[in-house]
């Protein structure tokens, strides 16, 4: 079983409660990585002053400045072809991504939902838990995917679910939800570094550990 660190590449917008969670887990040695740069589409959020603080190579690439997501991504990919990335994990960053064809299956996003529900364009953060409480579905949760060309549309790797409850406001909601993707996104790195993952056509299959 391949138990090395893995090495990761994250993409994110905002406040990066997921890297700081990835990095708080790996401090711990309970999960098996390393961060090796940080990207924001966005200047100045809280995601990029956690990775100084971690003195990780940390970048700004503004989505503002791009005519598209295309050209976005190709900005993204050349700072990241300057590192040995073995897995990009997108952490709260919202736009398409156009990754490089050699990335497939190798990229992964989580999202605050239970997939195909609440997802898509426009579903993001709050957003997300303010149509589930006013569609009144009883279970959420959240998703780890890989990524394809679409929003939130890759094989599903892990999913957790969460109550909602009939008092329940869109911020009790995605706290209980947060909760769940601390476990549920280090889980599927886990499973990733250890050469467990296995995509076949639209599922992925999560094999045995070796010898069992």
């Amino acid at each position: 079983m391949n138990t090395r660190p893995i090495r990761l590449g994250v993409l994110l917008s905002g406040s990066g409660r997921t890297l700081q969670n990835f990095l708080d887990r790996i401090a711990a040695g309970t999960l098996p990585a390393r961060v090796e740069t940080v990207i924001s589409s966005k200047p100045g959020v809280k995601g990029l002053e956690r990775a100084a603080k971690a003195a990780i190579p940390h970048f700004t690439v503004p989505y503002k400045e791009y005519p598209n997501f295309k050209a976005h991504s190709k900005a993204i990919n050349e700072i990241l072809a300057r590192y040995e990335i073995d897995l990009i994990c997108l952490a709260g960053y919202l736009h398409l991504y156009a990754f490089p064809e050699a990335f497939r299956g190798r990229i992964m996003n989580i999202h605050p939902a239970l997939i195909p529900a609440f997802c898509g364009k426009g579903y993001y953060g709050h957003h997300v838990h303010e149509a589930v409480i006013h569609t009144g579905v009883k279970i959420t949760g959240c998703t780890v995917h890989f990524v394809d060309e679409q929003y939130d549309h890759g094989p599903i790797i892990i999913q957790k679910a969460v109550p909602v409850l009939e008092d329940d406001t869109p911020e009790a909601v995605a706290d209980r939800v947060f909760e769940q993707e601390c476990e549920a996104y280090p889980e599927a790195i886990t499973l990733f570094a250890e050469g467990r993952l296995r995509i076949e056509g639209r599922r992925v299959r999560i094999l045995a550990p070796q010898g069992k």
